[in-house]
């Protein structure tokens, strides 16, 4: 028997808070009530004039909402009868115990699989859930000095151009026309050996990594990566069961040799050769040698990660290690989130010949391709020479605030953080006295309202001297400035 009367039901619904249409709430607030048991199987509602009354709306809203329920087989009636609590799926449920209110769920086994637990895993901090653009927070572009104006005329001209048929389902390896411009572009800026067909386009870096462990390591394998290094590999690593090995570095890069002893039977290397994340090491050419002469003999493969080598401030950007190759055993990975603005979602893979296709492949079982009106945009950018217009004047400004950070480090923080010239990048690393405790700084930081990042947060296995990695590309001079004051007082506490 009921223990509340009928009414009762219906009068803690608000119409308040709540800015859908009053039907829906309506629908909302008895569909819950029968599933949590508060309206039982066969139970009669009220008719839609009275219970209009009731609550103070039309019975329209009633009739649309009871019509909404019976549609879904909460309700049932018949013309003249009234409407009535269904006796099928609300009564199956009070049979067999179940309930399908809001609460905690309930298995006798693992709720998540063990790339899920993997996944659930990963520190929260390193993918935040929205945008912190306070100084130094690292690996974001200028977005303030991008031209939008321009970009989003050229959006506005592709829409208008582009035919009917291209709304479709495309080549899920990306558009052929930005294929083709970012197949020259790379070839001329970066000496990458490619043609458009190796050129798949993704979501960005995280896509381009998964993909790559997907095709080339199986659950099990290993491979080594930079240590310190990008977090973002070893996560896609660990989410495909694939062993990361860390990997110190040695003034060239990555330590080949140590590699060979810490790993011997790894099957793939990750690396940042032209800039490497975050110490700012560049390879040299007799480690890129060594590196592409392991891959050949150990018939291993090198994931190659160029994510902003566009941004060299004295002469021409580093050749990329997949052009001196000639055994096809690099797979070369870029995106446009530092080049443009992050939320354009777009990287690419250049993958060796004989891998084209399965990558191509990969990528249409996974998402069926980028949006086709961005892809379009874009190659119109690169066409035109937006890119290199655009480039030209981000790498005097990065430079400017480069050399910002650095004097404003020296006259306000003096030897409690050093900061050195960089030729390249949109990070610089500050490193403090050898005594401190790298993350412990970064905490107190963050409560004086400074983002840096510790660098031993990046460190897997070999320990670095204590550092902060601090991002100056969106920063104005003043802001640096502000916020180094802050630093000041916080690393003013520090013992001596």
């Amino acid at each position: 028997m009921r223990t509340e009367p009928l009414h009762l039901v219906f009068s803690a619904l608000e119409w308040g808070a709540d800015r859908r249409p009053k039907y829906l709430q309506l629908y909302d607030h008895i569909r819950q009530a029968i599933l949590n048991g508060q309206l039982r199987s066969g139970e009669q509602l009220p008719p839609s004039r009275v219970l209009a009354i009731q609550l103070g709306v039309s019975r329209t809203t009633v009739m649309q909402a009871y019509g909404h329920l019976e549609s879904e087989g909460y309700l049932g009636g018949h013309t003249g009868s009234g409407t009535y609590v269904s006796e099928q799926v609300p009564g199956r449920l009070a049979l067999s115990g179940l309930s399908l209110a809001d609460g905690p769920l309930a298995s006798d086994g693992p709720l998540l699989s063990e790339r899920g637990r993997a996944a659930a895993g990963f520190q929260a901090g390193g993918w935040p859930k929205a945008q912190n653009l306070r100084p130094f927070r690292p690996g974001v572009p200028a977005l303030w000095d991008f031209p939008f104006s321009a970009w989003f005329r050229l959006m506005g001209r592709q829409s208008r151009s582009l035919g009917f048929e291209a709304f479709g389902y495309g080549d899920a390896a990306g558009y052929m026309p930005l294929r083709r411009a970012l197949a020259m572009y790379l070839r001329q800026s970066r000496g990458v050996r490619c043609e458009p067909e190796q050129v798949i386009i993704v979501h960005g870096t995280q896509q381009a990594l998964a993909l790559s462990c997907q095709l080339l390591l199986d659950p099990g394998d290993s491979a080594w990566i930079e240590d310190p290094g990008y977090n973002g590999a070893k996560e896609a690593m660990h989410l495909m069961g694939v062993r990361p090995i860390p990997v110190p570095l040695g003034r060239e890069g990555i330590s080949v040799e140590a590699g060979m002893k810490a790993g011997p039977e790894a099957r793939l290397a990750y690396v940042t050769p032209s800039h490497q994340y975050p110490t700012g090491v560049v390879m040299s050419l007799g480690r890129r040698l060594e590196l592409l002469e392991w891959a050949a003999r150990q018939s291993a493969w090198i994931l190659e990660d160029d994510y902003d080598s566009e941004y060299r401030y004295s002469g021409k950007p580093l050749a990329a290690l997949q052009g001196i190759g000639r055994e096809g055993r690099a797979v070369y990975l870029g995106t446009f989130s530092k080049v443009l603005f992050p939320a354009l979602r777009m990287g690419y893979i250049v993958a060796p010949p004989a891998l084209a296709e399965p990558f191509q492949r990969a990528k249409a079982f996974t998402d069926r391709g980028n949006s086709i009106l961005e892809q379009a945009t874009l190659a119109a950018y690169l066409e035109e020479g937006h890119l290199e217009r655009h480039l030209r004047r981000m790498r005097l400004l990065y430079k400017e605030r480069q050399e910002a950070l650095i004097h404003w480090s020296e006259k306000l923080l003096g030897d409690r953080l050093r900061i050195f010239p960089s030729d390249t990048g949109l990070h610089a690393v500050g490193w403090l006295p050898e005594h401190s405790d790298d993350r412990q700084v970064a905490a107190q930081l963050m409560e004086a309202g400074v983002t840096a990042s510790p660098l031993s947060g990046y460190t897997q296995q070999y320990r670095q001297p204590p550092g902060l990695v601090l991002g100056y590309a969106p920063y104005r001079e003043e802001q640096i400035r502000d916020a180094l004051e802050r630093m000041a007082g916080v690393l003013e506490q520090l013992p001596a």
